[in-house]
């Protein structure tokens, strides 16, 4: 928390988005839509109104540009995105300024549930296929749940999880309370997915 009560909840850098988690981020947001191998940085901040203010000063500060600008009853979230890492760590840079804090105010990730079903039954990948954005959970797959909070650190779990299996995005949900991730494959590749994405959560600091 800020000298003038500005919370800094989620703060995290994606170095090189996957192509299948830049695709699935490209048909959720209303702004402008990355493409894999950009970076990219979600922040969430408190109060909600406050996030308007930072768009104003990082859109003006760092050659960015925005896929999401959301407020919610108590908190404001923004994603920044740019072919080179160096604009949007300056962009970051530009919003750490203004808040008067440091990367490590935000607020540590917490692991709230981690599921591993094998075998999804064809009734349950229906329910699922229901709500999902991204690929079709198909019955027989493993599918791999995660949920965390701040709900934005999902982001960084679903991409250092593609990095490390060729797993397939389901749905993604960063708003809110509680982030939650469905990512579905083999066995094998859930597996080593999960433990990329928890191994990317565990080791984020924060307060």
């Amino acid at each position: 928390m800020s000298e003038r009560g500005l919370e800094l909840r989620t703060y995290v850098f994606i170095d090189r988005m996957q192509p299948q988690y830049a695709a699935y981020v490209g048909t959720t947001v209303q702004g402008d839509i990355p493409v894999a191998g950009m970076s990219e940085l979600y922040v969430e901040v408190g109060p909600g109104n406050e996030i308007f203010r930072i768009a104003d000063i990082v859109l003006k500060s760092a050659p960015v540009r925005p896929a999401a600008l959301v407020v919610e009853r108590e908190f404001g979230m923004m994603e920044i995105h740019a072919p080179d890492q160096a604009a949007v760590l300056q962009g970051g840079r530009a919003i750490l300024d203004y808040l008067g804090l440091e990367e490590g105010d935000r607020i540590k990730p917490r692991i709230a549930s981690v599921q591993i079903i094998t075998n999804v039954d064809p009734y349950q990948a229906q329910l699922i296929n229901k709500f999902r954005r991204g690929g079709l959970l198909v019955p027989g797959e493993t599918l791999f749940v995660l949920e965390v909070t701040p709900a934005g650190y999902i982001v960084l779990a679903a991409n250092e999880a593609e990095k490390a299996a060729a797993l397939k995005v389901v749905d993604i949900r960063n708003v809110g309370r509680f982030g939650r991730m469905f990512l579905s494959g083999t066995e094998s590749e859930v597996l080593a997915g999960k433990e990329a994405a928890l191994a990317a959560i565990e080791g984020l600091t924060g307060r």
